[in-house]
């Protein structure tokens, strides 16, 4: 698939653990070899470790506007971005990079958690979960004016799915904004309306895949991941629902430690999610 162009973050952004960059360097070569593409990798592994959002963002500033940058690239020639990274931060630079090239672009968030916090609000004190609430135009907008044509995707053109390890201030904050929150257990029943709604005034949809969105009963996709969420079956349903009423423009998959994935399922849907993304590629998945 040569319109394709996959772009792999490696760099340390908010990484707590190892096991983010490797999963990022197991899935790039698989998916580059489906596709038919070069991956295009971004920045170098650094030493995860806990530490506050403000060195985070200081520290990975260069590597998410790169990341920003190959978007920018692959939507200028016509190719779709296959993302992959191991946190969400990545969000901050090429999503407003879509809405750059797309102004109607919409955007299905598939996590378990809602990416929602702020300085203010955050407890953890972790730059990965503030990475929807940047591209809304919540917080750092500093960052946010760095990126050529920054334009924040407006609240109710969001759509979570997911999205139930929550902190407090944060769920208020997504209570009292214009996103539209669909649990897990509410997919069948609520998503394809909500989609059919933003079809309505949208061009493109950019969809975003945290693979701890995933049921405990799929495996675990890192040590954030449990609890009850979609089954595989779901995920790609909700995906192949999107491309039914929308256009899929780009797509992003994150959080993949390939140190909780024994048996190797976490990776199998993680591929899947891609080709999904992606189109059609008449090759097998491999195991």
């Amino acid at each position: 698939m040569s319109d394709a162009s996959l772009v792999a973050l490696r760099c340390r952004t908010s990484d707590r653990t190892p096991g983010g960059v490797r999963g990022t360097d197991a899935l790039a070569p698989r998916l580059a070899r489906l596709l038919g593409v070069e991956p295009r990798l971004v920045g170098s592994p650094g030493q995860p470790r806990p530490a506050s959002f403000e060195d985070d963002l200081r520290d990975s500033r260069g590597c998410l506007l790169e990341a920003g940058g190959q978007v920018d690239d692959a939507l200028s020639d016509g190719r779709f971005p296959v993302l992959l990274a191991s946190d969400c931060s990545i969000c901050m630079t090429t999503l407003p990079t879509v809405v750059r090239h797309v102004p109607a672009a919409r955007v299905l968030w598939l996590d378990a958690h809602g990416d929602f916090n702020t300085p203010e609000s955050t407890v953890g004190g972790f730059l990965d979960g503030m990475a929807m609430a940047t591209a809304v135009g919540r917080c750092w907008t500093a960052l946010a004016a760095t990126v050529p044509g920054f334009v924040p995707v407006a609240e109710q053109n969001v759509v979570l799915v997911g999205g139930r390890d929550l902190d407090p201030a944060e769920a208020r904050l997504l209570a009292g904004s214009a996103v539209t929150h669909i649990g897990a257990r509410e997919v069948s029943a609520r998503l394809d309306s909500a989609l059919e709604a933003l079809a309505g005034r949208v061009d493109q949809l950019y969809v975003h895949v945290d693979l701890d969105v995933l049921d405990a009963s799929e495996g675990q996709a890192n040590a954030y991941a449990g609890g009850p969420g979609l089954s595989a079956r779901e995920l790609l349903d909700a995906i192949a629902t999107a491309g039914r009423r929308c256009r899929i423009g780009a797509g992003a998959i994150t959080a993949y430690d390939p140190r909780y994935d024994g048996d190797g399922r976490i990776c199998a849907t993680a591929i899947e999610v891609a080709l999904a993304l992606a189109g059609p590629v008449n090759q097998p998945v491999p195991a």
